[in-house]
C-alpha cells in the first residue's frame, strides 16, 4: 500500500492529554505522523526520544509530530512523562488508524505470527497529502532521514 501523493486517510483517537485528535485539524501544517509498536520498548523508546530531540529542528519548520501505538491512553502518559515527550501520543486500540495506512500487519517472531504494527513514518503536508513514507523503519538515523527530507524539502 503507497500512500505517497493520496490524501492521507482521516481519524480521530484519544490523545495522552485526555484530547481527542483528529488529523484533518492540523490541515495548514505539515505533519510527521510516526506508528510504532509499543510504548516502553526499547527501539519504540529511542525513536520516540529521537523526535524530541529534533522537535526544535522540526517545529521550525512548522512540522506537528504525532506518535500512534494501540497502547491505551494511561500507558501513553506513562511512557510521555518518563521521557519527557512534548508531542502528543495517540491511542490507537482497535487498529483503526493503523489500518487505513496499511501498518497493521502479520509479522514473524522468533519463528511464531502474530498481527502488529509496522514501524512506518508519513509526512503529510499543509492540503494533508502525504508526500513521503517510510515503512519498515529501522530506529537508529530515522529521525534524522525525516528531519533532512524536511530540510530538503523547505529548501532551508
Amino acid at each position: 500500500m503507497d500512500l505517497t501523493e493520496k490524501q492521507a486517510p482521516d481519524f480521530t483517537l484519544q490523545a495522552n492529554n485526555d484530547a481527542e485528535v483528529t488529523l484533518s485539524d492540523f490541515q495548514g501544517k505539515t505533519v510527521v505522523l510516526y506508528f510504532y509498536p509499543k510504548d516502553m520498548t526499547p527501539g519504540c523508546t529511542t525513536q520516540a526520544c529521537d523526535f524530541r530531540d529534533a522537535l526544535p529542528d522540526l517545529q521550525a519548520e512548522d512540522v506537528v509530530v504525532l506518535g500512534v501505538s494501540p497502547d491505551p491512553v494511561d500507558k501513553h502518559e506513562k511512557f510521555a512523562e518518563k521521557h519527557e515527550l512534548p508531542f502528543l501520543l495517540l491511542s490507537d486500540p482497535d487498529q483503526d488508524a493503523a489500518n487505513k495506512y496499511g501498518v497493521w500487519q502479520l509479522k514473524k517472531n522468533f519463528g511464531k505470527e502474530s498481527r502488529g504494527i509496522v514501524r512506518s513514518t508519513f509526512v503529510i503536508d499543509s492540503d494533508g497529502t502525504v508526500i513521503k513514507e517510510w515503512r519498515n523503519v529501522r530506529v537508529n538515523g530515522h529521525v534524522d532521514e525525516v528531519r533532512a527530507y524536511l530540510t530538503e524539502k523547505s529548501g532551508t
